[in-house]
């Protein structure tokens, strides 16, 4: 297995990086593309051993022919920048030229084909799209489901996933439309996509071949999620059940996402993976791929009061709250950009850079928004 090739895309996005390193790590040569050099992940990429940066949009005449070139194998999360069907479809057609041996793609489930009364996520359903593509062209492909990322979470006035410090800045709350008692998929995606993926490609297409994968590592229902917030942080964490608070400014195909995911997954009650994936399998089945993985709690303790430092939080020093001069209003600017974006600090709350915009954080300029699992 020592010094396979494999294609990566979007390769700053949490997911792909996350591979990146790991694959890097075992000697595995690794072709990346990136919109750009530019950033500290992309930086951090191209100082890895075996890591090659193909820079430009996947739109680009000729990128995606020269990235598979000589390649093996691909591990592909395609985002909705662009026309995210038309750029999977031309990805797929590369590699089923190029005789890719294993093809892993990020997919998600469209719901409105389970049942008229659910509608399609649409950050969603173009993956799906994506996916029956891959199935119809009869590439050897393998589909990963990725949970809730731990890292969404964050005390900036982001919606969905918003820690919320409290006015005494000595407890917190989260505000959801999830059902408190539902479980929900969880994933700290940096941690732990890179090594189950390694595994999924070592175990090869006649273990994982046409299977879908729901990459979670934890089903915790969000009053669960709460009560290990706060024995990671010995504070007091509440769930509360409620409609998504939208407080900044957000891209327009986001906050559809989050109207409608707030009316599937929250109002009607859908399973998140789908009633296929719902099934007793999982976490078991991930764990069996990486039994390393780095649970909610594990994550809320050590992960967590970082990235609020990081993004100029005090909150973990005796209740100093925010940076001081740093008020709600002033997070949320910043243009939209690509994968990968731009400036000087690492952006790392919350989620992921695979969605579609973000928004700016202590130390970017114009880093954007992430969208990440959800």
């Amino acid at each position: 297995m020592t010094g396979r090739i494999v294609v990566t895309i979007n390769s700053t996005g949490r997911q792909a990086a996350s591979f990146i390193r790991v694959a890097s790590a075992v000697g595995w040569h690794v072709r990346a593309q990136v919109r750009s050099k530019d950033g500290l992940v992309a930086e951090e990429l191209a100082a890895l051993p075996n890591v090659t940066l193909f820079e430009g949009p996947l739109e680009q005449t000729g990128l995606i022919e020269d990235l598979f070139q000589g390649a093996e194998l691909a591990f592909i999360n395609t985002t909705h920048w662009g026309d995210e069907v038309c750029v999977g479809r031309a990805i797929a057609d590369v590699a089923k030229r190029s005789r890719i041996k294993h093809f892993i793609y990020s997919s998600m489930p469209d719901h409105s084909i389970y049942s008229s009364d659910w509608k399609a996520l649409p950050l969603w359903a173009n993956k799906f799209t994506i996916e029956n593509y891959v199935r119809q062209i009869g590439l050897p492909a393998t589909f990963i489901y990725c949970g809730i990322y731990n890292n969404n979470f964050t005390s900036l006035p982001y919606p969905l996933f918003r820690m919320e410090l409290q006015p005494d800045r000595k407890s917190f709350v989260w505000k959801a439309p999830f059902s408190p008692d539902e479980p929900l998929p969880w994933l700290d995606a940096e941690h732990d996509v890179g090594p189950a993926i390694l595994q999924i490609f070592k175990q090869g297409v006649r273990r994982w071949g046409g299977h879908r994968i729901p990459l979670a590592f934890e089903k915790l229902t969000p009053t669960e999620v709460c009560a290990l917030f706060s024995r990671a942080l010995s504070l007091p964490v509440t769930y509360q059940r409620g409609p998504i608070d939208i407080l900044v400014p957000v891209p327009p195909g986001y906050r559809e996402h989050l109207d409608i995911l707030e009316e599937t997954l929250g109002q009607k009650g859908a399973p998140y993976f789908g009633p296929e994936l719902d099934r007793p399998s999982y976490p078991a089945e991930a764990v069996d791929l990486w039994q390393g993985c780095r649970g909610i709690e594990e994550y809320a303790r050590e992960v967590f009061p970082v990235e609020e430092a990081a993004n100029g939080l005090r909150w973990m020093e005796d209740g100093a709250g925010v940076e001081e001069g740093k008020g709600e209003e002033d997070w949320g600017r910043g243009e939209e950009l690509g994968e990968g974006g731009s400036g000087e600090g690492r952006p790392v709350t919350p989620g992921e850079v695979d969605g579609s915009a973000r928004m700016g954080t202590k130390g970017t300029e114009s880093q954007g928004f992430f969208v990440g699992n959800c």
